[in-house]
């Protein structure tokens, strides 16, 4: 038999076919002969992305990447991991179009999966969402916690034993007190933290497993918060905690939220 050329195809060449596969983990840079090798629910969360991110998430292959998750709920967590991962890759590049339409493509998977494997899931949103926190840009900030408020609305299936919220606490308490230049930036985070702090809330205390909201290490940053947004009230006005107002005023979030409590 004549020796096996040189430019064999990769299929021949196992050391060479192992090489390129592993690019794999890179899409941006995969050769079209392996993208098809690559898992499935990784190509379908691919698709989901526009080649212009301003045109936006790619409906149709966002049906098709949730009717997969709610049929293969097995592969929930490797969604996550690989939409976390993608998040982190974008964040680092300053691909913020992109990390929109991730973080979209998360809502709308946890609003449409309610399995026993969606803690997992939750772990991988919920790292995307402290990664964006972490961000100085006010934007990724405003989506992280956008994101947050949606999932607390959501009713779990499945407890959750392991998950803390400490971060969120110290993280939404500490937008609470920003102070950027910009008064409607400042208003547009404090308001953002008073809601991610609600949204913490109401996420532990539905959840018999999680540690007690209540405990003083997290009401010591949770109450001044609210306090110190409700001394910016100004007399004259007068608005309501029920009134249109409440979503552009951090005080009157503020004081809604400690009649919550």
């Amino acid at each position: 038999m004549d020796s096996v050329p040189q430019n064999t195809s990769c299929c021949v060449r196992p050391k060479w076919f192992s090489s390129v596969f592993k690019q794999c983990d890179v899409p941006d840079y995969c050769c079209g002969c392996c993208s098809a090798l690559r898992p499935r629910y990784r190509r379908l969360v691919d698709n989901i992305y526009p080649s212009d991110p301003q045109d936006g998430l790619v409906r149709n292959n966002m049906e098709k990447l949730t009717f997969y998750a709610l049929s293969s709920p097995e592969k929930l967590d490797r969604i996550g991991e690989y939409l976390a991962w993608k998040v982190s890759r974008d964040i680092a590049r300053h691909r913020h179009g992109y990390v929109v339409i991730a973080m979209e493509a998360m809502d709308q998977l946890l609003i449409a999966c309610h399995a026993q494997s969606l803690n997992l899931f939750v772990e991988s949103f919920l790292k995307m969402v402290q990664k964006l926190l972490e961000c100085h840009e006010a934007d990724m900030q405003l989506l992280a916690a956008q994101s947050f408020v949606k999932f607390a609305h959501i009713e779990e299936d499945t407890p959750s034993y392991h998950r803390g919220y400490d971060f969120f606490v110290s993280k939404f308490s500490s937008l609470c007190h920003n102070n950027h230049d910009d008064l409607e930036t400042r208003n547009r985070l404090r308001v953002a933290g008073l809601k991610g702090i609600q949204g913490v809330v109401r996420k532990t205390v539905s959840d018999d497993l999680q540690v007690n909201i209540w405990d003083e290490t997290h009401m010591e940053k949770i109450i001044p918060s609210l306090l110190f947004n409700m001394q910016g009230h100004c007399g004259s006005l007068t608005e309501t905690p029920d009134s249109p107002l409440e979503e552009a005023n951090p005080w009157s979030l503020a004081e809604n939220c400690l009649r919550e409590l």
